[in-house]
């Protein structure tokens, strides 16, 4: 006896216009799916999650987060503006330092059900 596998096709061709309808209805609109996209492609970098562990614990200059990650500031700095631009982090002046801190609870958030998902 042979195990039929799962096969991704439908066998009796039937479109259940009644399901098409709900789920059409709440589907966001194309530009923002790839906002969405966008978005969660910057957690795909192993350097941008490491720099946001390190927030997560105190903010930090540029300085002290490359010599922690044991990375150059230049290449430190290319991630954080990368990181900004997703407004997943903030900023501060004190003086002529700049501190990088988590922008808000969401990031914490993300990563954490990231972490639970990997856990199951």
């Amino acid at each position: 006896m042979s195990d039929k596998k799962h096969s991704p096709v439908c066998e009796d061709n039937i479109v259940h216009e009644d399901i098409l309808q709900k789920v059409t209805s709440e589907m966001p609109e194309e530009e923002f799916l790839y906002e969405l996209a966008d978005f969660f492609k910057v957690f795909g970098d192993t350097t941008r999650i490491k720099i946001l562990y390190v927030l997560f614990e105190s903010e930090m200059c540029v300085c002290d987060i490359a010599k922690l990650l044991g990375m150059t500031q230049s290449a430190i700095s290319h991630q954080l503006k990368i990181l900004k631009q997703s407004k997943l982090i903030k900023y501060r002046r004190e003086g002529k330092t700049v501190f990088y801190s988590l922008a808000d609870d969401h990031v914490r958030t993300i990563i954490n059900q990231g972490v639970s998902h990997l856990c199951e």
